[in-house]
């Protein structure tokens, strides 16, 4: 396995630093012919142990994928651990994976060859409920919204230099989102119950942007995010304060 740190040349040849070419596209350097992802490595992953912590199984059993998105997938829950310990390029990442409710939406490119009808999320132990339905927010944007999958903007934040969760929380990711809290009647955590007020007054984000690599434009709607929290930072401190996850003085 190619090991590569953040302020090494980028391996893809750019003469790039790493941190600004390929880090969160490490999938992309093996269809470039840098390492091939094989398919004893996607089985690694898709021979993991499955596990039902939490919520998992009672939520995506009860949320009809195929009808909500035309895709005729299953979700499948693995130990996040187990998957980190594979270390492959990209087992880290995802929503606080150091963290209570750690999960990884792993990237369909990693489990298809051996296992193309389901996609993977790896949780922690003690997943909780709002880490779930942003991991299963991700995974139906994916496959019928915005089509962004979590973990590869790094190099787009970079270049246009917006914090990444500008880039991975679109409006259709925001829809999303609102739709499974309501659907499984989830108070969200501090960080999510932000994407949500952003998503109600319609500043995330469209993927379409993000998409086309506009720069200019995704600049111009990332400082008007940054503007309308600014100008909302009480009204928003009220509404986190009590939830988990919230970082302020209490």
């Amino acid at each position: 396995m190619i090991k590569v740190g953040r302020n090494d040349p980028c391996p893809c040849g750019s003469g790039k630093k790493f941190k600004k070419c390929h880090l969160g596209r490490e999938d992309e350097l093996s269809f470039d012919g840098m390492e091939e992802f094989t398919e004893e490595m996607s089985r690694m992953i898709t021979s993991l142990r499955e596990v039902s912590y939490g919520r998992c199984r009672e939520m995506a059993d009860s949320l009809d994928i195929p009808g909500l998105t035309g895709k005729d997938l299953g979700v499948r829950f693995v130990d996040l651990r187990d998957y980190q310990g594979l270390n492959f390029y990209g087992t880290g990442g995802g929503k606080a994976t150091e963290e209570k409710g750690g999960s990884v939406f792993i990237n369909l490119n990693k489990t298809r060859q051996t296992d193309p009808r389901h996609v993977y999320i790896a949780v922690s132990r003690d997943i909780d409920d709002s880490s779930l339905v942003h991991q299963l927010a991700h995974v139906v944007d994916y496959l019928a919204g915005s089509g962004i999958m979590p973990g590869l903007q790094d190099p787009l934040s970079y270049e246009v230099d917006v914090p990444v969760e500008h880039l991975e929380h679109t409006r259709e990711f925001g829809y999303w989102l609102r739709y499974l809290k309501d659907r499984f009647d989830v108070e969200l955590d501090a960080d999510d119950a932000i994407i949500d007020f952003l998503y109600e007054s319609g500043r995330l984000l469209e993927g379409g942007l993000i998409e086309r690599k506009d720069g200019p434009s995704i600049r111009t709607g990332s400082n008007a995010i940054l503007t309308y929290l600014a100008e909302h930072q009480q009204e928003l401190d009220a509404l986190i304060r009590e939830r988990p996850g919230y970082i302020g003085e209490k």
